[in-house]
Order: structure tokens, then sequence, then C-alpha cells
């Protein structure tokens, strides 16, 4: 195994499995040992951490999968399975993150957005694409087990 096969396996690991680990172990330990504020707080900070992951990770194993298999990488599912999980990661990172951020001093559930809503609503919104994230994650993890 080379430099470039060594990384992007350190890579996956470090994003997927920590998506995994944060959402599903981490933040809701946190919810259920600290007051909301701080858990949401030290989630928030663990969420924009394996954003930055991602982003990183992302953006090599898709130039990874485009090295390897040329343009036919552009046609191949592994590509396109980590393009999905890039998007979100971009959506919540750039978008939602910093409209919950915005929300969360005024913490107004009368706050109107384009979902009709204000924290409790975003919260959600992020929640689902983490979680459509996370089961590309298990997607791309899965399709590497039969070789």
């Amino acid at each position: 195994m080379g430099l470039g096969s060594g990384l992007k396996n350190l890579l996956t690991v470090l994003w997927i499995g920590g998506m995994w680990t944060i959402g599903v172990i981490a933040a809701p330990a946190l919810f259920a040992s600290l007051d909301k504020a701080t858990a949401g707080m030290v989630a928030g900070k663990l969420f924009h951490a394996i954003g930055w992951v991602g982003i990183v990770a992302g953006v090599y194993l898709a130039i990874w999968c485009v090295w390897q298999m040329g343009m036919r990488g552009f046609q191949s599912g592994k590509f396109w399975l980590v393009m999905g999980m890039l998007f979100c990661t971009l959506i919540n990172q750039f978008a939602i993150f910093p409209l919950i951020a915005s929300l969360k001093p005024a913490v107004s559930t009368a706050a109107e957005g384009v979902f009709g809503g204000g924290l409790a609503q975003w919260h959600t919104i992020s929640s689902l694409i983490y979680l459509l994230q996370s089961v590309f994650g298990i997607i791309y993890i899965w399709s590497d087990s039969d070789r």
C-alpha cells in the first residue's frame, strides 16, 4: 500500500468513523450528562470540527477516485457517494451551522426561516442532512467490504 492509498484509508476512517462516533456516541452522551446549553455548545464544536475533517477528506477522496480511475471515476458510485457526503458537509458547515449560531442568542422559536421555523427546525434539518451523510458513509464503507 502506497502513501496515497494509506492516506485515503486514514481520511476515510477519520471522516466516516468520526461522523458516526460523534453522532451516535458523543453527542447523545453529552446531552445525557450535561445541561442542554453546555451539551449543545460542546456538540456544536465537535460537529464543526468533523465538518472540517470532512471537507479535507472529501476533496482528497474525490481526487483519489479520479486519479485512480481517470475519467471513469466520474461514473463511479463511490465518487458520487463522496460528492454527496461532501455536499452535505458544505451545506451544514457554511449554511445551516451559521444560521443556527445566529438564532441561538435570541433563542427564538418564533423566528421565521425558509422552512417556517426557528432553532428547533434548523437543528432538525441539520440532523437530517447529517443522517443522510452518515448513511452515504456507511454505503461507501460497505461497498469496499466485498473486495
